[in-house]
């Protein structure tokens, strides 16, 4: 029987903090993620720096909502800096509870806080059920609980009443739930990615994403049709693009985008290189299996086979063949 190796160092973990926001419980849904070292972090750009720096393996963060759409800190983190890339992506459903120290009853709340976006999603039953009490926006959900926590540690003074958080925040900060799913959607849901250092991109799965920021050269008409023009043509479907100013100059945009298919795909690796013809610069940001398992629909015209096949003619012609 083979012995355990148990010199191999944890990976690290960085992820937006503090404990028991949905990025901790997207994170705890990876495989290794048990044996691991979890580091909660602020904000989305310390989680980002730690993996540039080595602090950290891997970190997790949010970057799309079906309800408030993509969270514009981590699109333009990975746009600019030292360049990181998407290893993987998981979703996570957002179900919000009502979080409140022992003994509070409804009546009792006057103060409740959560992180906008939440505010947002619960707008509705805070509306019915919660009508005269003021709504407070804290830096995440699990630090709106975090404030209200028992414990020898927690606030002696607490500066809200409740908390509208994740249902893994009452667990860490031994709160109880006053009510849960209070989301006005049933069905949203939050995407993360879990981002690391540049390297080789994990082989394709033929249900894969590829993520990349396209710089325009400069702002003038067409200059997104250019772009569009060269993913398009070759067959690679969008499931999003969003400009994103680059901070240079007023009119000066990137576009952050999510296409169908992995740059070992003949019509991916193709349109990359068009945009690099185009673009002022392009930023692969990785390519990766899809969440949700779906394989792209790939038109006539565009396999690798036919890729393949054209490239063979060309190459006929040449040599006078």
């Amino acid at each position: 029987m083979a012995e355990t190796d148990t010199s191999r160092t944890p990976l690290r973990y960085a992820f937006l903090g503090p404990a028991g926001t949905f990025t901790e419980q997207a994170l705890r849904s990876l495989p290794d993620a048990g044996s691991a070292e979890l580091h909660p972090c602020a904000t989305v750009t310390v989680a980002l720096d730690a993996v540039r720096s080595g602090e950290a393996d891997h970190a997790v963060v949010p970057i799309e909502n079906s309800v408030e759409g993509s969270v514009p800190v981590t699109l333009d983190e990975l746009a600019q800096g030292e360049p990181l890339m998407i290893v993987a992506e998981m979703t996570v459903p957002v179900a919000f509870s009502l979080l409140v120290q022992p003994g509070t009853k409804l009546e009792d709340i006057e103060r409740v806080a959560t992180h906008p976006h939440a505010a947002a999603q619960t707008r509705g039953w805070i509306a019915e059920h919660l009508p005269a009490a003021e709504v407070v926006h804290s830096s995440s959900t699990a630090a709106a609980a975090a404030a209200l926590a028992v414990g020898p540690e927690g606030p002696k003074d607490p500066p809200w009443d409740a908390a509208i958080s994740a249902p893994l925040a009452g667990d860490h900060y031994r709160l109880e739930a006053l009510a849960e799913g209070i989301g006005d959607n049933a069905e949203a849901v939050t995407r993360f990615v879990l981002v690391s250092r540049p390297g080789r991109p994990a082989a394709p799965t033929g249900r894969d994403k590829t993520s990349l920021v396209a710089f325009m050269r400069e702002d003038h008409p067409g200059a997104l049709l250019e772009i569009l023009e060269q993913l398009t043509t070759r067959g690679v479907n969008l499931s999003r693009i969003e400009s994103r100013p680059t901070g240079a100059a007023l009119g000066d945009y990137c576009f952050s985008i999510d296409a169908e298919g992995h740059i070992a795909d003949r019509r991916v690796g193709e349109a990359l290189m068009g945009l690099r013809r185009v673009c002022a610069d392009v930023r692969f940001l990785g390519s990766y299996e899809r969440h949700d398992g779906k394989a792209p629909t790939i038109r006539p015209g565009t396999t690798d086979q036919e890729f393949e096949q054209a490239g063979d003619w060309l190459a006929r012609l040449r040599d006078g063949r």
